[in-house]
C-alpha cells in the first residue's frame, strides 16, 4: 500500500501506530514534546518526505487508535515532531558550519602548498634543463601541489550540498502540518 499522497497541493505521509508512546524513541527519558522519535518511524517519515516536490508543503496525518486520538495527543504529537525536527535542522547546520571550517583550514594549508609547488617546478625545470628526470620532477611537484588542494575543492564543490539539502528537508518537516487522527 502506498501511503503517501498529494493533496490539495500537500504532500501527505500517513503514519499509522497502535500506541502513542510508539512514535517516541523509547531510551528518551525527556517529556513528550521534547523528545526524540523512534528512529525508524523519523526514517520513514524523512524517506517518504524526501519524494514530495519542492514546491508543495508537508502534511504528517498520525492514525492512533481511537482512545488515543484525542486534543492532548495531538500537542504532544506536533510539539515533538516540531522539536524533533528543528533540532535535526540545526544540527545540520552545524554539521555545514564545520564542514565549511574544515574547508577554509584545508585551503588555508594547501593553497601555499599549491604556490610552492610551482615554483618549485619552474626551478627545477630551469635548473635542471630539459631532461626527462627534470620534466619528471617538475610535473610531480605541480601535481603534488593540486593534490593538495583535493580535500578543499571537494569541500567546496561537492560535499556541503548533501548537508544542505537534509537541513531544508528537516525545516520543511518542521514546519509540517502535523494531525492526529483515530481509525
Amino acid at each position: 500500500m502506498d501511503t503517501r499522497s498529494s493533496t490539495g497541493g500537500r504532500h501527505t505521509i500517513p503514519i499509522r501506530i497502535d500506541q502513542l508512546s510508539r512514535l517516541f524513541n523509547s531510551l528518551d527519558p525527556t517529556p513528550f514534546h521534547e523528545r526524540d522519535l523512534d528512529e525508524d518511524a523519523e526514517r520513514f517519515i524523512v524517506d517518504w518526505a524526501e519524494d514530495a516536490p519542492n514546491d508543495q508543503a508537508i502534511a504528517i496525518v498520525v492514525q492512533l487508535p481511537s482512545g488515543e486520538a484525542d486534543t492532548a495527543s495531538t500537542r504532544i504529537v506536533q510539539d515533538a515532531m516540531r522539536y524533533n525536527f528543528e533540532s535535526r535542522a540545526k544540527q545540520a547546520s552545524r554539521e555545514l558550519r564545520q564542514l565549511l571550517r574544515e574547508g577554509r583550514r584545508a585551503l588555508f594549508i594547501a593553497v601555499p602548498i599549491l604556490a610552492f609547488g610551482l615554483i618549485a617546478s619552474q626551478l627545477a625545470a630551469n635548473l635542471s634543463g630539459e631532461g626527462t628526470l627534470s620534466r619528471v620532477a617538475s610535473e610531480s611537484l605541480v601535481i603534488f601541489g593540486w593534490v593538495a588542494n583535493w580535500r578543499a575543492l571537494e569541500i567546496f564543490l561537492y560535499d556541503w550540498w548533501p548537508i544542505r539539502r537534509r537541513g531544508r528537508l528537516y525545516r520543511r518537516l518542521a514546519a509540517a502540518d502535523v494531525k492526529v487522527i483515530a481509525y
